[in-house]
Order: C-alpha cells, then structure tokens, then sequence
C-alpha cells in the first residue's frame, strides 16, 4: 500500500520504532526513532533535517514526543536545510554533528548549498562527534563510526543491541554516495565501507539517507560498487 502523503514509513520492532520521512527535493531520509514501550515513552531522537520537515515535526508532536537531539550523519544542504525549522518547533533542541563539518553548518560553500542556489545555514552544533563515542539516546547506546568518503565528516550510528544503523549517505541498498564533490574521496568511502561498515553483523539493518533499507549482510554479498 503506497504512503499516505506526508506520512512516514515506518520500522517497527518489540521496543523500537523508526519513522523515515523522505523530506524535500532530494527525497532525503530524516529519521524519527523512539521507543513506546520504554521507561521514557516520550523521548525520541531525529537523525537529519532537510527541507520542508513540516510533516516529521507533525509527527513529533502528534505522537507527544520530545525529542533529545537531533544528529547530523553529514552537513550537505539536503541533510541541514531543515534544521532552523526543527530548532524554531523544539526550542532548545540538541545538534550534533562530527566535529571535522562542525564549520559547514554556517558556511554555504562548505555544505553545498552556494552552488545550488539557496544558500543554506544552520544553527551552531550543541556538541560535536567523534569516532567511538556512545550516546545515550532511545534504543541504544548508539555508537559514532567515522565513516568519511562521501563527505570528511560523515557518520554512522549503530546500536548493536538493535541491529540497526543510520548510514547516511556512505551506503546505500545497491549503492554508494557520490564521491564528485568537493571533500569527497572514493578511496576513502570504500575503506569506510570495508572496514567499518561491513565489519558490522551481517543481520544489521541499515536506514541510509536516501531509499530503503536494506541490511549489511545484503550489501555485502551484492553491492556492485564495493566488494568485502
């Protein structure tokens, strides 16, 4: 059955549910995830932020959740355009991003969005990330993996508890991101991809920033762009 418009897809799992909404003129996946039958049953956490997210605010609120912090996988425009709209809705709101995009935040060249036409900047970061920490948000601990190539500052967040990992835009079902743009490094996304990406349990499921799901063992085996 096709997705209601503005409605999100969702992943539901006995003590998880992640939410996708593919958000704004990219289609870019902005995550809400929470977990209902938790001692917090309203504390939720966003993963990304593109434009026009008017329907995951919409679901925040009609769900009653109160979110955390929202964590940047990457600081292109299609993963930050949203994130003055999400900072205005949830005063306050946590940003964490990796700290080597800490300065693309603010700088339209940096992010990309100069060169599309609508210079984008967004909110200082509240924290920033780095290889091997854990942060204590719903469903995890989720761990930060430095997964650069497609930007200096991508990153994963994976719970091994749950099998799950947001990937961004270093992997996806079938492919890879772009590694065309300024800061990106194909060499690099592919040494991201095997070492530390497929690396993870074959069981893991990854929620990429663009597309559907797909799992590490799947890739593994099939992905056409980078082989174990």
């Amino acid at each position: 059955m096709p997705r209601t418009q503005g409605q999100p897809d969702l992943f539901s799992t006995p003590s998880l549910t992640v939410a996708r909404f593919p958000l704004g003129p990219y289609q870019t996946n902005c995550y809400v995830i929470h977990q209902p039958a938790s001692a917090s049953p309203n504390a939720c956490w966003i993963v990304d932020a593109s434009f026009e997210p008017a329907p995951l605010i919409g679901y925040v609120k009609s769900k009653g959740l109160v979110p955390a912090a929202l964590v940047l996988t990457h600081a292109h425009i299609d993963h930050i355009a949203g994130v003055k709209e999400l900072r205005s809705a949830f005063a306050g709101l946590p940003i964490m991003i990796h700290q080597a995009e800490e300065d693309w935040l603010n700088d339209p060249v940096l992010n990309l969005s100069a060169f599309s036409g609508m210079p984008v900047t967004s909110p200082a970061a509240t924290r920033v990330l780095a290889e091997g920490e854990s942060l204590d948000l719903p469903g995890g601990p989720w761990s930060v993996v430095h997964t650069p190539g497609h930007s200096p500052g991508s990153i994963t967040l994976h719970a091994g508890t749950q099998e799950i990992a947001f990937v961004g835009d270093a992997l996806f079902a079938g492919s890879i991101g772009r590694t065309d743009f300024p800061g990106c490094s194909f060499a690099e996304l592919e040494r991201s991809i095997r070492t530390k990406l497929y690396t993870l349990p074959g069981k893991t499921t990854i929620f990429p920033g663009h597309g559907g799901e797909s799992t590490i063992g799947e890739e593994a085996r099939s992905n056409p762009f980078v082989r174990p």
